[in-house]
């Protein structure tokens, strides 16, 4: 009952619902292309471009099917697509154009991730985030040491904006965890 809910909040544009369901099924959707990829960056990069495609096509969500058989549909999409470019480019890029009317995923209040990842020493959070992939820490270094919007982030590393949040959520949620073990 609480998944229906979320994905009705998620529907109707709601930003904790979104969270909710990227923290719920982000390791059953990455393990499942960990073990087809056999390469955790490739199954980190799918895994994004999913949640992104899932979260921009969520009204087409069918309620009759499992939210994750939806989703690991999506990311077999994803890999197939992935194969099929290889050959041409070592990047996971999205075939579709880029729906204009991406859903905002940035909520202007901050989430409990945000508000503890500001209040720690600034030299104590640089290492922090030296932990993360490189990926993950040049999105937070963009969004939070050069204050750039979602969009100009999208347009420096030349990626959908949609992957860009999706990123930028995972990497918050990886660096607040890894603030709490070190607390």
């Amino acid at each position: 009952m609480e998944i229906s809910n979320q994905i009705e909040k998620a529907k109707q544009g709601d930003q904790t619902a979104f969270t909710f369901l990227l923290n719920h099924y982000w390791s059953e959707v990455y393990g499942f292309m960990l073990k087809r990829t056999e390469n955790e960056t490739n199954a980190e990069d799918i895994t994004i471009e999913t949640f992104s495609k899932a979260f921009d096509k969520i009204a087409t969500y069918n309620p009759e099917f499992q939210f994750n058989t939806w989703l690991i549909t999506i990311a077999k999409n994803v890999y197939i697509d992935m194969l099929r470019k290889r050959k041409s480019s070592l990047f996971v890029e999205i075939t579709e154009q880029e729906d204009q009317k991406a859903y905002n995923i940035a909520d202007t209040t901050p989430s409990k991730e945000d508000e503890l990842i500001t209040e720690q020493n600034l030299s104590q959070l640089l290492q922090y985030i030296k932990e993360l992939k490189p990926h993950y820490q040049e999105v937070i270094q963009l969004r939070y040491f050069q204050e750039m919007s979602y969009q100009e982030i999208a347009n420096k590393i030349d990626e959908p904006l949609n992957n860009v949040k999706v990123k930028l959520l995972r990497a918050k949620k990886l660096l607040a965890e890894i603030i709490h073990t070190k607390r």
